[in-house]
């Protein structure tokens, strides 16, 4: 239990340091470092970093859209298909970066396991 909730706290620092740097694929490389320096244990490996990132990019993009009252995440959802729903359109986005994040992670274990072995 520790172990995920300091893997969760690492990936999402991570995630704010990154994302000031680099494209929107940061919040891989932060679940690929926080999951290769501190492992976790079957399902949460994959999990815990989904949430911590799933979670930045709802609140990051509940933020940017809330200064211009949603219009713009309106018409992106009007786009998407999915209505004119700016809170569904968050949800969707922050799905999308929660599974890069714990695929990103379980790529983290796996090379961790890997450098273990040798």
């Amino acid at each position: 239990m520790k172990n995920n909730s300091i893997n969760f706290i690492i990936t999402i620092v991570l995630a704010i340091i990154l994302s000031q740097f680099l494209p929107w694929w940061s919040v891989m490389a932060a679940s690929f470092i926080s999951a290769l320096l501190l492992p976790l244990k079957k399902t949460s490996v994959f999990f815990i970093p989904f949430l911590a990132i799933a979670l930045f990019w709802m609140v990051y993009s509940w933020s940017l859209s809330s200064t211009n009252d949603f219009i713009l995440a309106k018409k992106i959802g009007v786009l998407l298909t999915i209505g004119d729903n700016a809170y569904l359109l968050i949800l969707v986005t922050g799905i999308i970066g929660g599974l890069a994040a714990g695929v990103s992670a379980l790529f983290g274990k796996q090379l961790s396991l890997i450098l273990k072995s040798k």
